[in-house]
């Protein structure tokens, strides 16, 4: 059986020859040695583990098919937090940490620590409000999705991380208004991409549209939460918004128009792009 290194440089060279990114070899190796309690470093010229191996051989003709990394393995990690995903939720980005991040913050600047209500709209695996709920206990998490099935996979990772949210499933905000619940802070990742736009092969083939695509302005559900969100928002809510780089003018003008004396903020991620915004109600 080949070594570490050897199997590296062999499954390098096919996905060059496929035209797909060579680094997710080693990447996808490297987790499955952590999941085995492989050091992959310290044994890089040792025999490859059996069970490293099976795994190995099970998954890369998947990844040679041009399925996320993510999927293969069955889990993705946010916030520092291990996430299980699989196809009916979509793999937490980067960026969406950064959400996470602002929204901490701005916690801290408004609230100073008081106990107050989150809610999650659109929430996928559940990584921003199950991120949010370890991150400050002082926060009562609310998230919802029309998935059941994402709802499901929410839940799995609510038990695993050992935090307390509260899940509901209805579209956009009607879990809400229909029990009542008034919270402080409201915050979403819709589906943003437009229905014209081309995406990787990857995320098109694999990951489920109904997470991405926001209409032919990918304003859609921003305007499906905005119209409804002074029916749940408590007085001087915050609204926390993940968008599309190109999305600023078009979303500020929406957000003014249904709480025309708001306070909007745009916020750039990590690459520069406008990317979050924060609507002060």
């Amino acid at each position: 059986m080949n070594t570490y290194n050897q199997l590296i440089h062999q499954y390098r060279q096919i996905f060059k020859e496929k035209g797909l990114p060579p680094e997710t070899v080693k990447a996808f190796l490297f987790e499955l040695c952590n999941d085995n309690e492989v050091n992959l470093y310290l044994d890089i010229d040792k025999q490859v583990d059996n069970r490293v191996y099976d795994a190995f051989m099970k998954g890369i003709d998947r990844l040679l098919a041009n399925e996320p990394m993510n999927y293969v393995l069955g889990y993705s990690y946010f916030y520092g937090y291990r996430f299980i995903v699989n196809d009916a939720v979509l793999i937490p980005r980067p960026e969406t940490e950064e959400l996470v991040g602002l929204i901490l913050s701005k916690y801290d600047e408004y609230y100073k620590g008081q106990k107050i209500r989150v809610c999650d709209v659109g929430t996928g695996s559940g990584a921003i409000a199950i991120a949010l709920a370890k991150e400050e206990s002082a926060l009562e998490v609310y998230a919802s999705d029309i998935s059941p099935e994402a709802l499901k996979v929410a839940e799995e990772n609510r038990v695993n991380n050992d935090c307390q949210v509260t899940f509901f499933e209805g579209s956009m905000l009607e879990s809400y208004i229909e029990r009542d619940i008034k919270v402080d802070i409201l915050v979403s990742n819709p589906p943003y991409i437009k229905t014209i736009e081309k995406i990787e092969a990857s995320v098109y083939d694999y990951e489920p549209h109904v997470a991405l695509f926001g209409g032919q302005d990918g304003l859609y559900f921003y305007r499906q939460i905005l119209k409804d969100a002074a029916k749940i928002l408590n007085e001087k809510g915050l609204i926390f918004f993940e968008m599309g780089y190109d999305l600023k003018d078009d979303l500020r003008k929406l957000a003014l128009t249904y709480f025309p004396k708001g306070q909007v903020e745009v916020y750039k991620d990590i690459n520069g792009k406008d990317r979050m915004m924060l609507i002060m109600t």
